[in-house]
């Protein structure tokens, strides 16, 4: 839609105490775009999109980025790295705001 993505992310996780996650998922879907060669296609209302089932099944590990999302071995590596940081963050953040995360 235009608007800053880190602020409305922001928005999103400060709620539920997880705003500092905010860059992280930014910069993280910046390099999935990248990854995919487009703009990610985002859901309608509650229900995921494919771009963002993969993108969080990406995470919690259920799917592995070189099965499913072949690209250029140097931007494969930095979604990959992007991937870790992610959860890292996730694993810092989310039990502060009551929510575990166990990828």
């Amino acid at each position: 839609r235009g608007r800053p993505v880190q602020q409305s992310l922001h928005a999103l996780l400060a709620p539920h105490e997880c705003g500092m996650l905010a860059p992280v998922f930014a910069s993280l879907m910046a390099l999935y775009e990248r990854a995919l060669g487009r703009p990610l296609v985002a859901g309608i209302s509650a229900a995921l999109s494919c771009d963002e089932q993969l993108l969080t099944e990406l995470i919690d590990g259920s799917r592995s980025r070189q099965d499913c999302l072949p690209c250029a071995e140097a931007v494969a590596s930095t979604v990959d790295c992007a991937i870790c940081s992610t959860r890292i963050m996730m694993t810092l953040t989310m039990p502060h705001a009551g929510v575990p995360f166990r990828p």
